[in-house]
């Protein structure tokens, strides 16, 4: 893991203690993705698969995680982020280790989001996260957040 998140890792664990109970490692931050990892055991159900409430929660963070990484990448330190809405599908079961990946959007979308905050303080931005099995590349949750950027 890169200092970057390590530095993620740290602010997840100390400002929000579920995802040291939830057992949240950040894998990597490069090229504008970001990889998460939860591990099955701390997010069992009664049907030995991963708990669906556990599953929305790392999706969600793997966008709030992205946008965090991304905003201090741009030097931009004077605003809050929080999840207006999230759409969460469940095609398939997780049954191991959790990976969640959030890659970036389109350039001209993030340029127009920057040029929206930095004009009026206030800016959303739609993230996509999907989530598969540790050893699968097959896509077990599909999520779209909208995140607001506010000062």
């Amino acid at each position: 893991m890169n200092r970057d998140g390590r530095h993620l890792e740290s602010i997840l664990h100390s400002d929000i203690p579920l995802t040291r109970e939830m057992g949240l490692k950040v894998l990597s931050w490069q090229d504008h993705q970001l990889r998460l990892q939860l591990p099955l055991a701390a997010n069992v159900n009664h049907k030995s698969t991963m708990f669906g409430g556990s599953l929305y929660c790392m999706a969600v963070l793997a966008g709030w995680g992205w946008l965090h990484l991304r905003l201090r990448e741009a030097a931009i330190t004077d605003g809050h982020i929080v999840i207006q809405e999230g759409q969460i599908s469940y095609p398939l079961p997780v049954t191991g280790d959790a990976i969640a990946l959030c890659d970036a959007p389109d350039e001209k979308v993030w340029r127009r989001f920057l040029a929206t905050y930095e004009r009026y303080g206030r800016a959303r931005l739609n993230l996509q996260t999907r989530v598969t099995n540790i050893d699968s590349d097959e896509d077990a949750v599909r999520f779209s957040g909208q995140y607001v950027l506010h000062r």
